[in-house]
């Protein structure tokens, strides 16, 4: 059914439900597994006591910066799925809105389910990450299930 299922995260209590359920899926169909978790554009500056300076995002911490921040949410899902027998590969994508970042990812690796929740954070993240998972629902052409 399917071989290869490509599981979201962002970090929240519910994306951790999701990755439960989405591991469980890969287990019981014996299917391969990937793990992403997207980082979304930075603000075009920052400021700083001399008023708007050079934007972060082109500072050399940058990529360090959010590349750390993403292993802090793909380590402990990668061991949780090596924990269940399963090896999962993990993908960081930077600088991309979730909803596409998923999308390309599913691409990429020949996906063939997509697992999501349908929100992560709380408060306005809330509200966005449950848009982006209604675009990924309106635009993939790779199945995608859900987790409430």
């Amino acid at each position: 059914m399917y071989k290869r299922i490509l599981i979201a995260t962002d970090g929240s209590e519910l994306s951790e439900k999701g990755l439960l359920k989405g591991l469980e899926l890969a287990r019981d169909l014996d299917a391969e597994v990937d793990i992403v978790t997207v980082s979304e554009p930075w603000a075009v500056g920052m400021y700083d006591a001399m008023g708007w300076s050079v934007g972060y995002m082109n500072s050399p911490e940058y990529k360090a910066d959010r590349e750390e921040t993403a292993q802090k949410l793909l380590a402990p899902a990668k061991a949780t799925a090596e924990a269940q027998g399963l090896r999962a590969n993990v993908v960081h994508v930077l600088d991309r809105y979730a909803a596409d970042g998923i999308i390309d990812t599913a691409t990429e690796r020949s996906s063939d389910l997509i697992v999501m929740t349908s929100h992560g954070r709380r408060g306005v993240t809330r509200v966005l990450l449950g848009s982006q998972t209604a675009e990924v629902l309106a635009r993939s052409t790779v199945p995608v299930l859900v987790i409430r």
